[in-house]
């Protein structure tokens, strides 16, 4: 038995493998009401039906001004419920579970989509007001407000609300969005955090609307429904947020209910210089990993059946997030397993082009 082609059970979800898709934002919302149609039930069923183990939809906003562009889907609106159960439903039947990633995109929202422009689109183009930690603007996009304290309460009923309607929509997980430069993490990160309240400084008050986050998202979705964190790592600037700041929060938030931590880098600041290559941030998931004790998923040019196993093998990853190799073949998880030889069922329609195995 592979370790990739392994169930892991988390909470009351078993999962058939660790080999899952991880969330990619696709800025395909045609209608701009942040509502997904038949190109997302293509895109996220056909990687179901490819035999990775979990699909975690991209970031979806859990307010209309926490989309990343006006093309991104959402869950803010009870209207953005069906279309996506549609997704789950299929994904379900295709033996695969399904988790989105909520997000808040602060200051790096209302951004054109790489095939409409650059920089933040107008109000009059169907753009929005953006707002952050602080008020510095992230390089090519408008300036945002500082958040007042008195509207914190709002962004986490807004993601307890989304979190909710992924129930209904029937996802098996969700995912909080901290990384990348997104809303969340601005309030992470000492360069774009230049606050002097309660939300502001030291590290715990700078984590707090994270953690009054997930201490209300687990509240609202119950012991059942297991809850991950995606952070960014480092911001690969001295002073900026580190490892070390990573792994201290992950900690608090396991203690508040969180059950996986998903390790990415960057996003934050343009500029800086990130020292990418095969795996380039597992050893991010590794330290947090030892630091919490937690289950955590590896990322970062993951791009072959051997690597992934081999990160698995060594013992301090538990589950490998694929991303741009799933996009280059929705069936990479089927070719996966004829790779390490490892017997997984195969859509039956499917079954005449099965793979011999190696």
């Amino acid at each position: 038995m592979t370790k990739l082609f392994s169930s892991i059970k988390i909470r009351d979800l078993e999962i058939k493998n660790r080999l899952w898709v991880s969330p990619m934002c696709m800025y395909s919302c045609e209608g701009q009401d942040g509502i997904v149609g038949q190109w997302h039930l293509v895109h996220l069923g056909s990687r179901a039906m490819g035999g990775a183990g979990m699909v975690i939809a991209e970031a979806s906003a859990v307010s209309p001004e926490g989309r990343i562009s006006p093309w991104c889907p959402g869950l803010y609106d009870d209207n953005q419920i069906a279309p996506w159960k549609v997704i789950t439903d299929f994904i379900r039947e295709q033996g695969a579970t399904s988790g989105i990633q909520l997000a808040h995109a602060g200051r790096k929202g209302s951004a054109h989509r790489p095939t409409s422009g650059s920089g933040s689109v107008a109000t009059s183009e169907g753009g929005w007001e953006t707002y952050s930690a602080s008020s510095d603007a992230f390089e090519g996009l408008a300036a945002p407000r500082m958040l007042a304290i008195s509207e914190m309460p709002r962004i986490i009923a807004d993601f307890v609300s989304a979190a909710l309607r992924a129930q209904k929509a029937g996802f098996d997980s969700i995912e909080i969005h901290a990384a990348h430069g997104y809303l969340l993490h601005q309030f992470l990160s000492p360069i774009s955090n230049k606050r002097d309240d309660a939300y502001g400084g030291p590290l715990e008050n700078r984590a707090r609307l994270l953690l009054e986050i997930v201490t209300e998202v687990r509240k609202a979705v119950g012991e059942q429904m297991p809850v991950f964190i995606r952070f960014s790592s480092t911001d690969y600037v001295e002073g900026g947020w580190d490892q070390d700041q990573t792994n201290q929060v992950a900690n608090w938030c396991q203690e508040l209910g969180a059950d996986l931590f998903d390790l990415s880098s960057g996003g934050l600041i343009t500029g800086v210089k990130i020292p990418t290559g095969p795996g380039y941030q597992v050893e991010f998931a590794k330290s947090a990993k030892r630091a919490t004790g937690s289950e955590v998923a590896a990322v970062g040019q993951i791009t072959n059946a051997a690597q992934a196993e081999q990160v698995l093998s060594e013992g301090l990853v538990d589950v490998v997030l694929v991303g741009r190799e799933f996009l280059r073949d929705p069936y990479f998880g089927l070719r996966a397993a004829a790779e390490l030889s490892a017997e997984i069922e195969w859509p039956h329609q499917y079954e005449r082009g099965r793979w011999p195995n190696a």
